[in-house]
């Protein structure tokens, strides 16, 4: 099963609609989703919790690190940066941090707030090689625009 992404787009913003929590809207997004799509063996937030650290926010699938340093890993490079990762296989990735030894590709998108600012990261691990595309990073961009206004 693949994410039909206008249905998901609609149904988010649907069940997110004036609220305004973002621990809330990222457990629904998390949750929405996780069970969209077959290649989404993890998938979920890493919050920005204080300068160049991220921590476990909302999440669906097997545990997670905890905390992760911008400066380590797929999810701190999209943080630092402020771009999109698209790993197609993440032992090619220097740095990359196995919080599951079944993830072989991922890609994370920066989560940003109305004022332009990263509050957090989206990531979404693959247990598949290259299982991620322009389109998918491209979807759930706008996703994230429409429900948290960055």
């Amino acid at each position: 099963m693949r994410a039909d992404y206008s249905t998901l787009s609609k149904t988010i913003t649907a069940l997110t609609e004036g609220e305004s929590d973002e621990v809330a809207l990222m457990a629904t997004i998390a949750c929405e989703l996780h069970h969209s799509d077959d290649r989404f063996d993890w998938t979920g937030f890493y919050r920005v919790t204080s300068p160049d650290t991220l921590k476990i926010g909302p999440y669906q699938g097997g545990h997670g690190c905890l905390v992760i340093p911008f400066s380590r890993g797929v999810c701190g490079a999209a943080a630092r940066t402020g771009e999109v990762q698209l790993v197609p296989d993440v032992e090619a990735f220097p740095g990359h941090i196995a919080c599951a030894s079944s993830t072989r590709s991922e890609l994370v998108l920066p989560v940003r707030n109305i004022d332009g600012q990263v509050i957090g990261v989206l990531d979404i691990d693959s247990d598949q090689p290259a299982a991620f595309t322009e389109e998918d990073a491209d979807q759930l961009a706008a996703i994230l625009t429409v429900v948290f206004g960055g």
